[in-house]
């Protein structure tokens, strides 16, 4: 079975319990096989381009950093995150970056704007605007039980899989805001998970007899 919440499924849990959102993610988490999501064979363009360009922001970061690297939280094993690219050191992760790709217009428009801004106004920014995304780290924070970590926008100006290929990312492409670990968040998704924590820990121990 699955029995897993990942990172991306934060904004499922945070969802209206009679909402069709909230259904599917029960019927996911029960399911007999884990989901396997392969982006770059994705036909929605978003996702295969965030994806591809994935690659190409790697290059941008230090040896240290490594793609995709998932961690389960230790208080609660239902949660499990992949995180776009983690700082190892001493074989333990000390900081993140989680990448979102965002159309130019959307970038210009929102995002460009924050870049002056001081930490709390592009907080309150980034919970209007990208609720989800801010969720998701939050998640991810706890997981990785660190303090903080960046989230990270890269403009997008075309969908063509072979342009974003050989696309270099160039410093005014993107911008990197940093995200503290908020306790009242992280409260409100453990609230949330308590019943799917119930469980796999139901079916964890039926296994152990």
């Amino acid at each position: 079975m699955n029995l897993t919440i990942g990172s991306g499924d934060i904004s499922a849990l945070m969802a209206g319990i009679n909402t069709k959102t909230y259904g599917d993610l029960m019927r996911k988490f029960v399911a007999e096989d884990k989901p396997y999501y392969n982006a770059l064979a994705s036909p929605i363009d978003a996702l295969r381009t965030g994806a591809i360009l994935e690659n190409n922001y790697l290059k941008l970061l230090s040896d240290d950093y490594f793609i995709q690297y998932k961690v389960t939280n230790e208080e609660m094993d239902v949660f499990t995150s992949s995180i776009d690219f983690a700082k190892i050191n001493g074989g333990k992760i000390v900081d993140f970056d989680e990448m979102k790709t965002i159309n130019f217009s959307d970038y210009i428009g929102l995002i460009h704007p924050m870049i002056v801004l001081d930490e709390k106004a592009q907080k309150e920014l980034l919970l209007k605007n990208f609720k989800k995304n801010y969720y998701q780290v939050q998640i991810q924070l706890f997981c990785a039980k660190l303090d903080s970590a960046n989230i990270v926008f890269v403009s997008v100006d075309s969908y063509d899989d072979e342009v974003n290929m050989f696309r270099e990312i160039q410093e005014n492409e993107y911008a990197k805001f940093r995200i503290y670990r908020d306790e009242s968040i992280i409260s409100q998704i453990k609230n949330k998970a308590v019943i799917f924590q119930t469980i796999k820990d139901h079916f964890n121990d039926h296994r152990k007899v």
